[in-house]
């Protein structure tokens, strides 16, 4: 009896530890990363200090051993709090974060559309160097959430997906 009850408890204690586990990302996260998070709720999740950004910088996290890169700026925490300093975009390269479709890094461009051919808003773009001209092989799938005035990137080389950002979309 004690054996059972001893591997309920390990089997229970298991599970409720997988469960906390968020590799989801959506046109609003990633992971437990939320654009509009205050600066300081990122902190505590991150457990460690994140700077605010000049547009150039970024800060280093780890989520159970993923990388995500993150932008903090002040002024975009919304109408409640407008000098709040708060996420405005984040990026990932990790194979571990997922949309709820499936897609996320090593995806491929043809998988994106699938998923997302009756998205209301999407577009595909090449990627272009400095003077303009287009990579070759390179480019954008984007998404756009209006209603949260975000945009998900998925960026792929060689039709296939390397890297994902979330962040705010001043054009909404």
């Amino acid at each position: 009896m004690k054996k059972i009850i001893s591997l309920f408890i390990f089997v229970l204690t298991f599970s409720s530890v997988a469960a906390q586990e968020n590799f989801e990302i959506s046109t609003l996260r990633i992971g437990p990363y939320k654009i509009f998070m205050e600066k300081s709720e990122a902190e505590k999740i991150a457990g460690t200090t994140i700077k605010i950004s000049d547009g150039q910088q970024k800060s280093f996290v780890k989520y159970n051993g993923e990388a995500i890169s993150i932008e903090v700026f002040q002024g975009y925490g919304g109408a409640a709090k407008p000098d709040a300093v708060t996420i405005a975009g984040m990026t990932t390269t990790s194979k571990k974060f997922k949309t709820k479709s499936g897609m996320g890094v090593g995806s491929t461009r043809d998988e994106l559309i699938n998923a997302y051919k009756n998205y209301p808003i999407f577009s595909v773009r090449p990627e272009v160097d400095d003077n303009g001209k287009r990579i070759k092989d390179a480019g954008y799938f984007n998404i756009e959430d209006y209603d949260a005035g975000t945009q998900l990137t998925f960026k792929f080389i060689n039709n296939i997906v390397t890297e994902i950002t979330v962040y705010i979309n001043e054009g909404c």
